[in-house]
């Protein structure tokens, strides 16, 4: 087997392992534990007045009831701000356990501890909990009318309001030959994992130490948080992350109140405690995200140049603001994806509502910016009769200008600088992808057989690879195995593959050798996350430097054992030879054993680095001063600022003329994300998020009534696409290495989703010549879009605008 693996579209290592269903899940753990459940508030506003167990102190099996006032004061305190900001006026977060007030269904007000989980929810549904109901408040236009309040110390609703903008976007709208002004919306959806949230906590009192395994996308920072809650030094808490099921957003937040009171009462009660989440409570007890409002203002020229752009973001961050403002700083700044804007403003409100939390969801804020960005290019393309992807071209940041400033400040606080693309070069593939060109006559003749389809066209620019650092660490042993870890976490993405593949790569050993572990702090103690389409970016290249300490360590010690120039040496199939001559080698696993003085031999391979087998000069010590014992590196990757990888997608609808269905005919897409690791990966990452795009497009959203009430929170009701709603997708890669990293890479995770609605709201504008300014868009509703077009004009577009 070739080392040479970096670009290869290796078979996931993963997969037989899960697929035979030898994976090991947090429900998979802790046996024997104690199980907790919790009463949770069945309001969106509402008062506690009293808290009742007694009816559930008879039930057999229980070992704990707990309300706030039992939990001490810094484990029952409000949960982080975790990404605080200074335009976040007026953050406010939970606490583990309710103290006066629930804000929204789902808020927790009581944890019971039982011998399983059936008595621990028998107990749980024998506490009664008396509450003075409030008014809630739902919805965007709710919250900012501000007749009622969701904190009574937040005036208007109003966590924060952010500006940012380069230029007089102002003057230059007014001075512009063609001005539209118009609304768009995107409505609430949520990650779904198959595996829901989950903690599992084992206290040691001999040793004063915590284990704690959590389904989560960030360990390193869930073990900060336990030590600070709990009082522990950091040292004396392991947090694991075992095989979790999809993540997409939801478990970056840390900590969860969970995540608290498990290990709490693990070391209170001296016994191991679990919770594993079911799915109503993932629908009502985790995240949300998506709904934001815009207001357009746009003035462009006749070519279709946008001279001056402004947009007005109203974002639903639900009852409380744990992550920040992320999601609409996000959107804010990839709103204007790959294009040259003359001058841009943007002003972002942040609101509380009487509703589940929002944080990010794959994509995160970028399906809401690529929407409004990409239906205001459609709709300049349509106000002046040109081609969709003329206009689009007419506005694209060029080859030659990278890097290229956008004059803002992204997410990680740094220039909203793009490192490298080929803008043009994306469209020119997607376009060739789908037929654009072609799709007239494809048109006319779906027509002639009574069928009405469209062609939709959305391009995106992602911000990838968020800093601060991740690190690797790489070890080679006496039997030639290689061991990497790192800290960030994997959910499903085949990190266990790709790391191994730039391991083998960087050392030249075979990538059966190489053996991965990740989200483990007993393994690796510093990290950040898995979020931000960031795992490549940061892992990959700490875990690439790391080799090359390595690699530089072998070659340095073989060269003594070769008696050659380590400048002359490399490595090939595990075995360190003279450039262009295999004759004379030795193999990594030696050099491993002579990395390592030792007094002691323990088996034939160490025999070879004991202190009567190894010479050297008797006047140096064994290991040099400044070096190490063993063959192992350790490094961090730690950027200047974002990558940026970029996209462009294509799809072709039908709508059935009397039923207003929708369906994907076929879904092209292009993506740039630098050096490819593996190809195979890659498209797999971008195939599933194209299907998450779809739902959201077209099926997933969360309905809330006017009191607050989840309408939908279970698979019954809540739509996602099944295989038979996605169609076979098309795929095409361009390169352009990014120069801010060693390996060249830019961030690929989260691109599939995120200009779908953007795409299929195109699509379907242009089968049905009606404007689609919602997503997601149901049958019923634009059956509804039709039947007002009969009496209003202004819902029809101008024309069929390109191809």
């Amino acid at each position: 087997m070739s080392t040479r693996m970096f670009g290869e579209p290796v078979a996931r290592r993963e997969d037989p392992r899960l697929l035979t269903g030898r994976g090991r899940f947090l429900d998979d753990l802790g046996r024997d534990a104690l199980a907790a459940a919790f009463v949770r508030s069945p309001h969106a506003h509402a008062r506690i007045l009293d808290i009742d167990v007694t009816g559930a102190l008879d039930v057999d099996g229980l070992v704990a009831i707990y309300t706030f006032e039992d939990l001490p004061d810094q484990v029952g305190a409000p949960l982080p701000v975790l990404l605080p900001h200074p335009a976040l006026t007026h953050g406010r977060t939970a606490r583990p356990l309710a103290r006066d007030v629930v804000r929204h269904v789902g808020e927790p007000v009581a944890m019971v501890v039982a011998a399983d989980r059936y008595l621990a929810e028998d107990a749980a549904g024998l506490i009664r909990v008396e509450y003075e109901r409030l008014p809630a408040v739902v919805g965007i236009e709710n919250a900012e009318a501000a007749r009622d309040l969701v904190h009574d110390d937040v005036p208007g609703n109003v966590g924060a309001v952010l500006l940012q903008e380069n230029g007089d976007a102002a003057a230059a709208i007014d001075a512009a030959p063609h001005v539209l002004e118009f609304r768009l919306a995107i409505e609430r959806s949520a990650s779904t994992p198959l595996e829901g949230r989950g903690v599992c906590a084992r206290w040691d009192a001999d040793d004063g130490s915590l284990r704690v395994y959590t389904s989560t996308q960030a360990s390193t920072s869930v073990r900060a948080a336990i030590a600070a809650r709990l009082d522990l030094p950091a040292g004396k808490v392991e947090v694991v992350a075992p095989d979790v099921g999809g993540g997409f957003g939801v478990k970056i937040v840390h900590p969860w109140p969970e995540e608290v009171l498990v290990p709490w009462a693990a070391r209170l009660l001296g016994r191991e405690v679990k919770w594993a989440e079911d799915r109503r409570e993932h629908f009502v007890a985790a995240a949300h995200e998506r709904g934001q409002l815009h207001d357009v203002r746009v003035g462009f020229d006749g070519a279709g140049r946008v001279l001056g752009l402004d947009v007005r973001i109203r974002h639903d961050h639900g009852a409380y603001t744990p992550y920040g403002i992320v999601i609409p700083i996000v959107t804010s700044t990839q709103l204007l994806g790959p294009y040259k804007i003359g001058a841009y403003r943007a002003e972002v409100v942040s609101l509380y509502t009487n509703t589940l939390i929002v944080t990010p969801y794959r994509g995160a804020g970028r399906p809401q910016g690529v929407f409004c960005m990409e239906r205001t290019m459609d709709r300049i393309a349509g106000h002046l009769g040109l081609d969709r992807g003329e206009v689009r071209a007419a506005n694209f940041i060029q080859p030659d200008e990278f890097p290229y400033d956008q004059g803002l400040t992204f997410q990680d606080g740094r220039p909203l600088i793009y490192d490298s693309g080929d803008y043009p070069g994306l469209l020119r593939k997607v376009r060739d992808l789908i037929g654009w060109d072609g799709f007239g006559a494809l048109r006319a003749e779906a027509a002639a057989r009574g069928r009405r389809i469209g062609v939709g066209l959305g391009c995106y620019v992602e911000g990838t690879g968020v800093g601060p650092y991740e690190g690797g660490h790489v070890e080679i042993d006496s039997a030639g195995r290689v061991h990497v870890s790192t800290g960030l976490t994997s959910q499903g993405q085949g990190h266990q593959t790709v790391f191994a593949q730039i391991a083998a790569t960087e050392l030249g050993v075979p990538i059966a050798d190489v053996h991965v572990t990740t989200g483990d702090t007993r393994r690796f103690g510093y990290a950040v996350g898995t979020f931000a389409s960031r795992a490549a970016v940061m892992s990959g290249n700490a875990i690439a430097l790391a080799c090359r300490k390595v690699r530089a360590k072998a070659l340095r010690i073989a060269a003594e054992a070769l008696e050659a120039d380590p400048s002359d040496l490399e490595i090939t199939e595990g075995e360190v030879h003279v450039r262009g001559d295999r004759s004379a080698s030795v193999p990594l696993r030696t050099v491993a054993v002579l990395s390592n003085p030792l007094r002691y031999a323990f088996d034939e391979q160490t025999a070879a680095a004991t202190q009567f087998a190894v010479g050297g000069s008797p006047s140096e010590p064994p290991v040099a001063a400044g070096d190490e014992p063993g063959l192992e590196g350790r490094d961090y990757y730690s950027p200047v600022r974002s990558t940026f990888a970029a996209g462009a997608h294509a799809a072709i609808v039908e709508v059935d003329p009397d039923t207003a269905e929708v369906r994907v005919l076929r879904y092209a897409v292009v993506h740039d994300c630098g050096r490819l690791i593996n190809p195979m990966v890659v498209e797999g990452q971008i195939h599933g998020g194209v299907a998450q795009g779809i739902g959201g497009a077209l099926y997933e959203r969360m309905v809330y009534d006017a009191s607050g009430q989840l309408l939908n929170a279970s698979f019954m009701d809540f739509l996602m696409p099944y295989a038979t709603e996605v169609p076979h997708i098309e795929t095409d890669h361009l390169e352009t290495p990014s120069p801010l990293n060693p390996l060249g890479v830019k961030g690929a995770g989260e691109a599939g989703v995120i200009p779908v609605s953007a795409v299929i709201a195109s699509a379907v504008e242009d089968a049905e010549g009606l404007r689609v300014d919602a997503m997601p868009l149901s049958p019923d509703e634009l059956f509804d879009l039709r039947r007002r077009a009969e009496h209003d004009p202004a819902l029809r577009t101008r024309a069929v605008n390109g191809p």
